[in-house]
């Protein structure tokens, strides 16, 4: 347990710190904005950008973690989708924002550094695979999902999906991994001054995203719909984490440092997309802030028992 404490406790201490420094207004809503879109535009895709060029993936299966990860997403997302229905007697309207609550964890800024403090740099890899298709796989999903129970639909697919490959083409993440993978075809090494760079953005962008965390957690409140709110904590934290180590090590047959990463990433808290879904659909956005703000908080304890699960 006190291996664990020394991975977890860092960790969330970075975001303990962040939290702090925005409620004492150490640090103003600008110094918020400016570490986030430094972890966001240069640090995280520096990381990743190195990773997918230099890594090894010859023993690791893309299929088979997208699998692990995401077969474990989507029954999360149809049981978030029925419980929201049948047991919490929700309009289907508010299905998708609930779903998206109950799915899409925040794994660059806290799964990320946590995979990384848990198993070192080999979780890079598996990290830099899910995260490839993370962010548009989701958000595709709660469009679709959001047109299906829609009365009217705003938008046809045609114009839903040039909206979504419009905002991924300016998402610093997505063009990170993507510039690696176009240097990895080419067969070359990676140039020592550009790889040293890259290192170092990477090494800052890492704790620049844990305090960036924090900063950003105090404009989340917890308030209302009760009921939804600890469905979705329990769906983020527990259903979807158990779900994917199901379906990671039964299934697909995964184990080790990639069986490791998949866990982390399926339980971490909602994230800040989520919530921004729910205030575009205007749909159980309390629930969605809730899910941010104290999901974060509870996942110090749920990621520290997982974490130690996993190290056995």
């Amino acid at each position: 347990m006190i291996v664990v404490l020394t991975i977890v406790a860092p960790v969330f201490g970075l975001i303990a710190l962040g939290y702090i420094a925005g409620r004492w207004n150490i640090l103003d809503a600008g110094a918020g904005r400016g570490l986030t879109d430094f972890a966001f535009k240069f640090g995280i895709p520096a990381l990743l950008c190195k990773t997918v060029a230099t890594a090894k993936f010859a023993d690791l299966s893309p299929l088979a973690v997208w699998g692990g990860f995401y077969v474990a997403a989507a029954a999360t997302w149809l049981l978030a989708t029925v419980v929201s229905r049948i047991v919490l007697a929700r309009p289907a309207l508010d299905g998708p924002a609930i779903a998206i609550s109950s799915v899409f964890g925040n794994t660059a800024m806290l799964g990320l550094p946590l995979s990384l403090a848990t198993f070192g740099p080999s979780a890079a890899a598996p990290v830099a695979l899910v995260l490839s298709v993370h962010a548009p796989l989701l958000w595709l999903a709660g469009l679709v999902h959001s047109a299906a129970v829609s009365d009217q639909s705003r938008s046809t697919p045609a114009e839903m999906l040039a909206g979504l490959l419009g905002e991924l083409a300016r998402n610093a993440i997505i063009m990170g991994i993507a510039i690696g993978a176009l240097w990895r075809l080419t067969g070359l090494d990676l140039p020592v001054a550009i790889g040293r760079m890259l290192e170092l953005l990477a090494q800052a962008g890492v704790p620049a995203s844990l305090v960036a965390l924090g900063l950003t957690l105090v404009n989340f409140e917890v308030k209302g719909q009760a009921r939804t709110l600890a469905t979705v904590l329990a769906l983020k934290l527990v259903v979807m984490p158990l779900l994917a180590w199901t379906v990671a090590a039964k299934v697909f047959g995964l184990g080790g440092v990639t069986l490791g990463v998949i866990v982390i990433l399926a339980a971490m808290p909602a994230g800040a997309n989520a919530y921004l879904f729910a205030v575009k659909e205007g749909r159980a956005v309390n629930s969605a802030s809730g899910a941010v703000a104290l999901g974060s908080i509870l996942a110090a304890m749920t990621t520290a028992v997982i974490i130690s699960l996993l190290t056995l």
